[in-house]
């Protein structure tokens, strides 16, 4: 098994991916059957062409990121937020648009810049974010719900934002409720109840990669045994191990050393998850990460990809890729998801689409896993 997750998640919670997509999502697959004279406007629109990533920055080590360049603000109304804590964190001290809307580049540079995070990690997680839920040709994403303020719909919009359930957000999170339970992007104070009792239990009051084993595995019962139709396959597979050993080296002040290392106290936990807010004077990691330790995680109480027929029939799937097969996972998702959400684009969106689509193939990283060009490559 790779150590290194050539994909790792931005945030709390985020995408599963049913098969077949369209049958699951009809309302988003209205691309489909689109005559020549209903596509038009998207040609028309004219559209942004994205730049290219950004990439690292020149100073990467730990900083001061709670600093009155970037105050906490409460949202205003009128203010997005979802269900990430480290982009809700972020747009909360303007490190992104406190509006929630941004586009890739900008939350590539304000997760590097805030976090510290992977340049690579941060380039995969966000274009395949902004394949599912962003506005392609406005180069646009909403970090909660869907939004005006991402441009103006086009046949086969598909900028429902990252708070859509079975995009980029999913079932069994530390801290909020499964959508078949009931509101899946509130903080939710009894899974971080549940959550502290790990803290307790298994880290003698902090969270680190032990607990994150064990919370990560427990979360994941609870929502077969509970959930009918919870989805723990594709992304959501690769994802849900990253989101929980991403607190581990994100959400810890970069001046711990030593044995405080990768030790996130209840108080800062609690912080980023309910108030999306950085801890007073809090320092960004020392050195860039992401989801280092998740290989851990998996192998701790290993779970194979799957779905619930029923609560409590998991049964196992493992055809749209996993952690463990990385490749796999982003083949079907350039051939399976992204080609059933966009059938057959044309003009300034098969344009976006291809760049969008080769962004998440460089950050991938992996020269033995061929790329696929589902639109072809001119």
């Amino acid at each position: 098994m790779r150590s290194k997750l050539p994909i790792s998640s931005l945030v709390a919670g985020w995408i599963l991916f049913p098969l077949p997509y369209a049958l699951a999502f009809p309302s988003y697959a209205s691309l489909r059957g689109l005559s020549a004279r209903q596509e038009e406007p998207v040609e028309a629109q004219g559209g942004k062409v994205p730049p290219n990533p950004p990439g690292p920055p020149s100073f990467t080590g730990t900083k001061l990121v709670d600093d009155s360049d970037h105050p906490w603000q409460a949202p205003q109304s009128g203010d997005i937020r979802g269900p990430c804590p480290g982009l809700n964190t972020l747009a909360s001290h303007g490190y992104l648009p406190r509006n929630g809307v941004a586009s890739p580049s900008q939350i590539i540079t304000a997760v590097q810049e805030g976090f510290n995070m992977d340049n690579a990690a941060a380039r995969g997680a966000t274009y395949t974010a902004h394949l599912l839920v962003g506005n392609v040709v406005a180069d646009l994403l909403s970090i909660g719900g869907k939004t005006p303020l991402t441009g103006r719909d086009f046949p086969g919009e598909n900028a429902t934002g990252i708070s859509e359930h079975g995009r980029f957000e999913g079932d069994a999170s530390l801290t909020r409720v499964d959508d078949f339970h009931g509101d899946r992007i509130a903080f939710d104070q009894g899974l971080f109840d549940q959550a502290s009792t790990f803290f307790n239990r298994f880290g003698n009051g902090f969270y680190n990669i032990t607990v994150a084993a064990e919370l990560r595995f427990h979360r994941i019962q609870q929502s077969i045994s509970t959930n009918p139709e919870f989805n723990l396959m594709g992304l959501r597979h690769i994802s849900a191990y990253g989101e929980a050993a991403l607190p581990v080296n994100l959400f810890v002040d970069g001046r711990k050393t030593g044995a405080e290392k990768g030790q996130l106290d209840m108080d800062s936990a609690l912080s980023f998850f309910k108030d999306f807010r950085f801890p007073s004077g809090f320092f960004r990691a020392a050195e860039p990460g992401g989801a280092q330790g998740a290989d851990v995680i998996v192998t701790t109480h290993p779970v194979s990809p799957g779905r619930n027929e029923g609560a409590g029939n998991y049964v196992v799937d493992d055809s749209l890729g996993s952690v463990l097969d990385p490749c796999k996972f982003y083949t079907q998702f350039v051939n399976v998801t992204v080609r059933d959400l966009y059938p057959n684009p044309r003009g300034v969106l098969r344009r976006n689409l291809n760049l969008n689509l080769g962004f998440v193939y460089e950050a991938l990283g992996d020269p033995s896993c061929p790329q696929v060009f589902p639109y072809g490559q001119d």
